[in-house]
């Protein structure tokens, strides 16, 4: 799409400028054509006014042009008497006699376009306006139109072209960032190995958990090569994955000062979804890092519940009671780059958005609730 809006704003351009100069030369065609009825008018009526030996026939031959001139102007027009009864018309829109109701119906609609002339004896003239004149109303607003159309499609062009750039440059730095970390990853594995050799055993207590924030970082740095490459489709147990992540932040939220107690609630039912573990998992991830800092230095507690919904589809439910979202800032928390926090960047939610909703067709949104924040993430199944 990216690539054929240049063409079609191009096509839009060349269409514009010929539609404009065909109509100008057609405009240009009929006034000179009236010009010239005009110019034949003037000349067999002034010949006829200056031969006063004439028996008339002359003026009689001038009148006759002069209708036969109106009648290819195309103006509409209607003669009625003096008790208005149609009594004769012309370039109508419509096939009918001068007697039918039709005709006389159409001498208000002329007399709301310009006001009728009275003739002696008070019969009046009612007439419209001209095939010139009533597309010189219509085209302009057209041509108006169509110049909308092109600047809204240039601007979404740029919109686009722009967005296009930034995902571009921010995907080619998440993957540099995943190479540059495959080395030092490589040597806390080798140091980690070497520790479980000594004999000690607090480092023998500690070496698992190592272990694990080794292989944690290892998957951080694989979801940074993702960006930007097209989503995988596995079968996907959401109440597995999400019993994962709840067990991953157990073990290291606060449980002294300010505890923070996370737990897993799954219902009956099928869980199982299509799409991409390594993203999923990135996204539930964000919604329950998210939970922890609004509890951080208050405490409080998180549940993550998963369960089948209506309509084949799997409902992941992450809830805290911490002070929730303000009413005012709803509408901006899934914006790039919007943040509450000093040192956040902004794109957890945003992240998180597009992986649910551009990625697996989902839904992610914030449910009104009367304490804390709560987000379901709505996956179809």
């Amino acid at each position: 799409m990216r690539r054929s809006a240049p063409v079609v704003v191009a096509v839009g351009l060349l269409l514009l400028l010929g539609s404009e100069v065909w109509y100008t030369q057609r405009v240009l065609r009929q006034l000179r054509g009236e010009s010239a009825n005009a110019g034949r008018m003037y000349a067999r009526v002034f010949g006829a006014l200056a031969d006063p030996q004439g028996d008339g026939t002359d003026f009689a031959l001038a009148l006759v042009d002069v209708t036969n001139a109106i009648g290819d102007l195309g103006v509409p027009m209607i003669v009625t008497d003096a008790s208005g009864r149609p009594t004769d018309a012309r370039n109508l829109p419509f096939a009918a006699s001068v007697h039918d109701a039709a005709v006389a119906e159409y001498v208000k609609r002329l007399d709301r376009e310009n006001p009728p002339v009275t003739l002696p004896g008070g019969g009046k003239v009612h007439f419209g306006d001209s095939k010139l004149v009533q597309g010189m109303r219509v085209i302009p607003y057209l041509q108006v139109a169509l110049i909308g159309v092109l600047l809204v499609t240039g601007v979404v062009i740029l919109t686009t072209r722009s967005r296009a750039e930034r995902e571009s440059v921010f995907a080619g730095m998440a993957r540099e960032s995943a190479h540059q970390l495959g080395t030092p990853l490589s040597s806390l594995s080798g140091w980690v190995e070497l520790l479980r050799e000594r004999d000690d055993p607090m480092i023998a207590q500690a070496v698992p958990h190592m272990d694990n924030d080794v292989e944690r970082l290892e998957r951080v740095a694989h979801r940074f090569e993702r960006i930007g490459r097209p989503p995988k489709r596995e079968v996907v147990d959401l109440a597995e994955l999400a019993r994962h992540v709840v067990g991953y932040f157990a073990k290291r939220v606060p449980t002294l000062a300010h505890s923070i107690a996370i737990s897993f609630e799954r219902a009956d039912g099928s869980t199982e979804v299509s799409g991409d573990r390594v993203l999923l998992e990135w996204a539930l991830e964000s919604l329950v890092k998210n939970a922890i800092d609004a509890l951080a230095g208050r405490g409080g507690t998180i549940v993550v519940t998963v369960s089948p919904i209506a309509g084949d589809g799997v409902r992941v439910r992450v809830a805290d009671d911490g002070p929730g979202v303000p009413r005012h800032l709803r509408r901006k928390i899934f914006a790039a780059g919007f943040t509450t926090k000093e040192r956040g960047w902004g794109i957890g939610l945003a992240l998180t958005k597009r992986i649910v909703e551009e990625n697996h067709g989902g839904r992610l949104r914030l449910v009104p609730s009367d304490r804390g924040a709560v987000f379901d993430v709505i996956l179809p199944g």
